[in-house]
């Protein structure tokens, strides 16, 4: 790659979302191809392609499935896949120092622990580590115990001291909060959310009949989603609700022992498991359905929350991580305590939802939240980090909130954060206003009316 990109003058220095010409890696565990991508891996992908064309030039770094090539182009993306589960680590590791110079910026994608790029990195280069949800309660499902300690330490001390002269990124308040409370960290920790796409044009809501009401669930089939929670939920709510039916749409290394206590219980005839389907396919599956349904022990966002809510259909789930965030308790959806019986809260969800004005109002603003999320607007604030980052030399703050700042010239305030709030505050002749952001607007990256008074 081609020498440093050379600084800019003060003369372009609140050009705070121009990245063009900055060479920038991006760390993530898979790819959005690897037959085990999730929401993480969405997320990576739309912020490299997002970045390209900005004019970025972007690397995405993961890890290599069977079947996949060793390099390829992506929209205009260079994808370079080394080793598999675990031994993209130390692969990733070697390949950014054989390459440490090459880049401006580097985005290190926490998929439980990151991949500690600050290591062999020249200090210049600011680092972003993404952090989607805290692992450390999830570690014990899916390794043996010494195992998972050491992913404990990894994701907690060892984080600690790698990222300190650099800056967290993380998808949701909640966990923000954990990242603070569960892992210790100090350290600044900037609020970039997940987009949602605008629905199909097909995906048009079938009419339901109240008595037989149809739910679905869209996740991936692992531990930490509790599936059997599901056929209990149906279980149950059969023995009222005969004519009841719930589609669970996903795969994962869960698929087999999932069916095999459909089967077990009886629920055939209840509870249709679709595997992985198509994006139109699954938007057609959601858009028929009364209820979308979250069993999860926690999450870092919920991206199948809003993406069913841009249907216009309203999620019930547990009150955990994520989930707080991605549903609005009583507007969107249903939150139901973590020791309550889910089915309960379902049955008041749909006791609700037979009133046809009450129906149309959650519809109504489950599509306005959705609204509010779209990968050009997570693009737009990963940008102003990165570009304000490049900079300063430092992804770092001396004031960890976020910002209502109103520039001179600009129809429009923005909210932002760490250095690309410094860059603009560092002219005080430039600004018209600035304000602390309330919670809400530090979420959805815009000012919200009243919310400064």
């Amino acid at each position: 790659m081609s020498p440093a990109t050379p600084l800019p003058t003060r003369a372009d220095a609140f050009a705070i979302d121009d990245v063009a010409g900055l060479r920038i890696a991006i760390v993530n565990w898979r790819d959005p191809w690897h037959p085990a991508a999730g929401g993480a891996e969405r997320y990576a992908w739309e912020l490299a392609r997002s970045l390209t064309e900005r004019g970025a030039r972007v690397v995405f770094l993961t890890s290599r499935a069977p079947g996949q090539e060793r390099r390829s182009r992506v929209d205009g993306v260079d994808v370079v896949r080394l080793g598999g589960t675990f031994t993209l680590y130390p692969l990733a590791l070697a390949w950014t120092l054989g390459h440490r110079r090459s880049f401006d910026a580097v985005i290190d994608c926490q998929n439980g622990i990151p991949f500690f790029t600050p290591w062999v990195l020249p200090r210049r280069v600011p680092v972003l580590c993404v952090v989607h949800h805290v692992h450390d309660g999830q570690f014990g499902l899916y390794f043996p115990a010494w195992l998972a300690w050491i992913g404990r330490v990894l994701e907690g001390p060892v984080s600690r001291v790698t990222y300190r002269r650099h800056a967290f990124v993380v998808v949701s308040p909640s966990t923000r909060r954990a990242v603070r409370e569960r892992l210790g960290w100090t350290g600044p920790a900037y609020l970039v959310p997940n987009g949602a796409d605008a629905p199909p044009a097909t995906a048009v809501p079938a009419p339901s009949s109240p008595g037989d009401p149809t739910l679905v669930c869209v996740t991936r089939l692992v531990p930490h989603k509790r599936l059997s929670r599901l056929l209990d939920l149906a279980g149950r709510l059969t023995e009222e609700r005969p004519g009841l039916r719930l589609d669970i749409v996903g795969d994962g290394p869960e698929a087999a022992e999932l069916a095999d206590a459909v089967r077990d219980r009886g629920l055939g005839g209840v509870v249709t498991l679709h595997g992985y389907v198509s994006q139109e396919i699954k938007a057609a599956l959601v858009a028929r359905a009364d209820l979308h349904l979250s069993t999860s022990q926690g999450e870092g966002w919920g991206l199948s929350v809003v993406e069913a809510a841009a249907l216009g259909v309203p999620t019930v789930a547990y009150d955990v991580d994520g989930l707080r965030d991605a549903v609005r308790d009583g507007t969107t959806g249903w939150l139901a305590d973590p020791d309550e019986d889910l089915a309960d809260v379902v049955e008041r969800a749909l006791k609700e939802l037979a009133d046809p004005g009450r129906r149309a109002e959650v519809a109504a603003a489950c599509r306005d939240w959705a609204g509010e999320f779209d990968w050009t607007r997570t693009a737009d604030r990963m940008t102003r980090l990165l570009a304000a980052a490049v900079r300063a030399r430092s992804a770092g703050t001396g004031d960890d909130r976020a910002h209502v700042v109103h520039r001179y010239g600009d129809e429009h305030p923005l909210v932002v954060e760490g250095p690309a709030r410094d860059a603009l505050l560092a002219d005080a002749g430039a600004v018209r206003s600035a304000r602390p952001a309330t919670p809400l607007e530090r979420l959805l990256g815009r000012p919200v009316a009243g919310a400064g008074s």
